[in-house]
């Protein structure tokens, strides 16, 4: 069966100071991949980016990697994948990933994680599309940025709708649950 619905995948290219993280990730990659979706993301080899790939591509799924070509080194280009897009710039690898994805899923990560999830936060507020962005709240991790969130909202600086752009989920199921609703809706 052909597939089509995927998922766009925050991460970082570091595994974290928490084995509960790679834990995370590499079972998510798994689940995916078990339930027929594709995946694309940042197409580093290392850190959660790594264990989410090698998972989804052990268990079956088709991955796609989006890596500029500054990055190809420093973060380690998977050269396994079922493909992978050397872009000139970030804005390119960023844009290609946004296009590319029905529904995008953050895990912990650094700086980078951060600005793919806001930027993608500020699309859906823009009306640049309307995809879902869910926050997998491994050890709680996500937590502080949704007070932050939350935060704008109370000084003024944030539409309340604003506050219903993200979803936190504690699980796997929880997420994968989600992912399978709007597969309904896009795959009816």
């Amino acid at each position: 069966m052909e597939n089509y619905f995927t998922v766009c995948i925050f991460c970082g290219s570091s595994e974290g100071y928490r084995p509960s993280y790679c834990s995370a990730a590499e079972q998510l990659g798994t689940v995916l991949g078990r339930s027929g979706i594709d995946i694309i993301y940042g197409g580093g080899r290392t850190g959660l980016m790594g264990k989410v790939a090698d998972a989804a591509l052990a268990a079956g799924a088709r991955v796609t990697g989006v890596i500029p070509t500054f990055l190809k080194k420093t973060e380690i280009a998977h050269q396994n994948l079922s493909e992978l897009i050397v872009t000139d710039c970030m804005h390119t690898r960023k844009r290609i990933m946004y296009d590319r994805a029905n529904l995008f899923v953050s895990l912990p990560g650094g700086v980078g994680t951060l600005d793919e999830t806001v930027e993608v936060m500020a699309w859906v507020q823009l009306n640049i599309f309307r995809k879902k962005i869910i926050l997998l709240n491994i050890e709680s991790y996500w937590e502080p940025f949704v007070d932050l969130i939350r935060h704008s909202y109370d000084e003024g600086f944030s539409k309340e709708e604003n506050m219903s752009i993200i979803t936190l989920v504690e699980s796997i199921d929880s997420l994968l649950k989600i992912i399978n609703e709007s597969r309904l809706v896009h795959n009816p």
